[in-house]
């Protein structure tokens, strides 16, 4: 367990750079318990995945919007999910940047399907600045200071490995089943 988390500290940094550019909330939430266990520093982590997650988005719109076609062929399968991102954005706004921080599965869709339209690639970079400081500071502290709570759910289940899966299917199984109904074709 020590050599774990004295890697996680060697190379933790790096691990939650990389895995915010496409989104991040499980790597800053483990940041901020670790950083509550006194392995990473909250303030250092929580600018990694700032800046990570900010890049990460903001290359998603630049690739969606000069790379047009070649995102739509990628996305082929998946063009009813860009549709339901489309009609999120014409619901909320501007505010569709913000809450995609927060929704996992619409995550990579949004700054993708802002990016096909019209939409101002300034203040889209602007709003998906301040999202990402606003997601960063509310993941990255709220963790923290459930750092105990959480510790105590993790020791719950490593006592119980067979819970894992469950929980990993039963939430992988409501977000398929949220964007199976979201993007379901009207009768």
């Amino acid at each position: 367990m020590e050599d774990m988390f004295s890697n996680l500290t060697t190379y933790g940094y790096i691990a939650l750079f990389l895995y915010s550019l496409g989104g991040g909330f499980v790597g800053l939430m483990a940041a901020g318990v670790l950083s509550y266990m006194g392995k990473m520093d909250l303030v250092t982590a929580m600018t990694v995945a700032m800046v990570s997650n900010f890049l990460g988005d903001t290359l998603l719109f630049y690739m969606a919007r000069y790379h047009k076609k070649e995102v739509l062929n990628y996305f082929h399968k998946h063009r009813r999910k860009l549709a339901l991102s489309h009609m999120l954005m014409k619901k909320h706004g501007s505010w569709i940047i913000f809450m995609q921080k927060f929704v996992y599965g619409i995550k990579t869709l949004i700054p993708l399907a802002i990016g096909i339209t019209k939409y101002d690639f300034a203040k889209f970079s602007v709003l998906n600045f301040a999202a990402a400081i606003l997601w960063t500071l509310i993941v990255g502290i709220g963790s923290y200071f459930a750092g105990k709570p959480i510790m105590g759910v993790y020791e719950f289940i490593a006592e119980r490995p067979y819970i894992a899966p469950v929980i990993l299917v039963a939430f992988g199984g409501l977000i398929w089943f949220y964007l199976g109904r979201a993007t379901r074709k009207k009768a």
